[in-house]
């Protein structure tokens, strides 16, 4: 996201992994409309269930979720098979 890093409750991470599966499912069908309604979800879903982890804190991360601005075609290279976060 270039946002920094988030933790996430595993509800929200359950939320936001249905999120991921209509992602991927969206590149599948070649869908960008449906991509980027799904995409903005999921970067609203990190940032108002997320906490922020400070930047002093140095944490592995389990996902990174591509900017923003990820157009579709760069999408596609990333949200593959189970998409960001595997099932």
């Amino acid at each position: 996201m270039g946002e920094g890093q988030y933790r996430l409750s595993d509800a929200a991470l359950e939320r936001i992994n249905a999120v991921d599966n209509a992602i991927v499912e969206a590149i599948d069908d070649d869908d960008e409309e449906a991509f980027h309604v799904a995409f903005e979800e999921m970067l609203e879903l990190v940032r108002t269930e997320g906490e922020s982890v400070g930047d002093e804190e140095i944490e592995s991360s389990d996902v990174i979720v591509p900017p923003a601005d990820t157009s579709f075609v760069e999408a596609a290279k990333e949200f593959t098979g189970d998409g960001l976060i595997p099932d």
